[in-house]
């Protein structure tokens, strides 16, 4: 029988609350997941009797379709309304002025945001090229894949897919780059992959958008696919969610879109769907 692992949610929609009232950012108390956590555990959380008892027992495509209408009910942010979200979500829990930035794990301070070297901007981890869907309100302006990001680094990301292997480059972080692939630091090749599953359940093609799919592939410009589904399947079974991870995805949920990424809740839908 499978182990299972309950989650600590309440603990996470504390720290969440005090975090967005203003207060000095608390010590996080949700447990992370432990080294060996891997996406083929069974968890529980305290919304399978609520958010998700639609989904619990499917798998396949009806598990994939049924989170599809759980999570599309969402409220929509502007692009602009992002950056203010983003200081909130990716909160420093160390430094509460501060966000700590994606691929590089560099802490940063909030008034940094911009375009101009030595600022962070609005990282579209499923790249917006990938489906044309630009930062016009829906795939463009959701927060579970938009993450703050160094300026220059984020135009070496650039619209690549994501593979293993590569080169390093100024504040990587551990993070590599070749010429058609990008690898994230090993703290956050998971939340890469879950916020990369969550998009390809999300958008389904309709709203008007793309149909987003995980693919086998690189290099695949323009069309609505990211890759590669192996490698970011290995990615989500190898690193799952931490404290910071999922109390990202409490703020998302309480505070803005009022949606969750399930595969942060429920890293072991990753296989059950793919």
């Amino acid at each position: 029988m499978l182990a299972i692992r309950v989650r600590r949610r309440k603990a996470v929609a504390l720290v969440t609350a005090a975090v967005l009232a203003g207060l000095a950012t608390p010590a996080l108390t949700a447990a992370p997941a432990t080294a060996t956590a891997t996406a083929t555990t069974s968890t529980t959380t305290d919304y399978d009797s609520t958010y998700y008892k639609n989904a619990i027992g499917r798998t396949g495509t009806s598990l994939k379709s049924s989170l599809h209408t759980i999570i599309s009910d969402q409220t929509k942010l502007s692009y602009s309304a992002v950056w203010d979200a983003l200081k909130a979500t990716d909160q420093d829990p160390a430094n509460s002025g501060n966000v700590i930035l994606l691929y590089s794990g560099i802490s940063r301070s909030k008034s940094l945001n911009g375009g101009d070297t030595g600022d962070w901007n609005r990282e579209h981890v499923w790249a917006k090229s990938h489906g044309d869907f630009g930062t016009s309100t829906g795939p463009g302006t959701d927060l579970h894949h938009l993450r703050p990001e160094d300026v220059r680094v984020n135009s070496i990301r650039g619209n690549k897919d994501f593979d293993n292997g590569g080169s390093a480059f100024t504040d990587n972080g551990g993070s590599l780059t070749d010429s058609d692939s990008f690898e994230p630091r090993d703290a956050v090749k998971g939340d890469v992959a879950r916020m990369i599953f969550y998009m390809a359940v999300r958008y389904e093609g309709g709203d008007g958008w793309a149909d987003l799919e995980v693919n086998g592939s690189v290099n695949n410009g323009s069309n609505p696919y990211i890759g590669k589904l192996a490698v970011l399947k290995q990615w989500n079974d190898e690193d799952p969610p931490d404290a910071f991870e999922e109390r990202r995805n409490q703020v998302i949920h309480d505070s803005y879109q009022h949606n969750r990424n399930p595969f942060v809740d429920h890293p072991e839908w990753v296989e059950a769907i793919w």
